[in-house]
């Protein structure tokens, strides 16, 4: 039980770290979406990036923990492991680390949710944008303010003149 205690610790404090550190990366890349400094945030996907990378393998690291104490390598196994090692001294401080490990994985997810809203929200603008440039009228829907279907203007027609 003490050495899946020490892996797990050890697993949990670096989920934690990059776990942080990729929250951290995820508000800078609102920060800039929300300013529209676009130029930002090639840096921060890329590093984004290598911070899921290290998540994904810590949480590797941690399942083989749990795997090797024989629980399932899954949220249930987790608290299943952590329930079974509640007499442990260290279990306290364990419980403490998922909480928080849990905590900010979903702050992870929710800003990552929120960035993509943004991120969709840049790339429609910019599409209208890029529209009008063309010279197509911007898209203004199905209905008018009139509360009629919009229809598209007629073609003209040409005549073809047979002889």
């Amino acid at each position: 039980m003490k050495a899946t205690q020490t892996a797990m610790t050890s697993s949990l404090n670096q989920e934690i770290a990059t776990a942080r550190a990729l929250v951290d990366i995820l508000q800078e890349e609102q920060n800039s979406l929300l300013t529209a400094s676009i130029g930002e945030l090639e840096p921060l996907v890329t590093q984004k990036a290598a911070l899921v990378a290290q998540l994904s393998q810590h949480t590797r690291d941690r399942n083989e923990s749990l795997k090797k104490a024989g629980y399932e390598p899954t949220l249930a196994g987790m608290n299943a492991w952590l329930e079974s090692s509640r007499n442990e001294p260290e279990t306290i401080r364990i419980e403490k680390d998922w909480g928080e490990l849990v905590l900010l994985t979903q702050s992870a997810r929710e800003l990552n949710r929120l960035n993509g809203m943004l991120i969709s929200s840049h790339m429609a603008r910019n599409q209208q944008a890029l529209s009008i440039l063309h010279g197509n009228k911007p898209d203004t829907g199905i209905y008018g303010p009139d509360g009629q279907p919009n229809r598209a203007p007629a073609t003209p027609l040409r005549s073809v003149v047979t002889s």
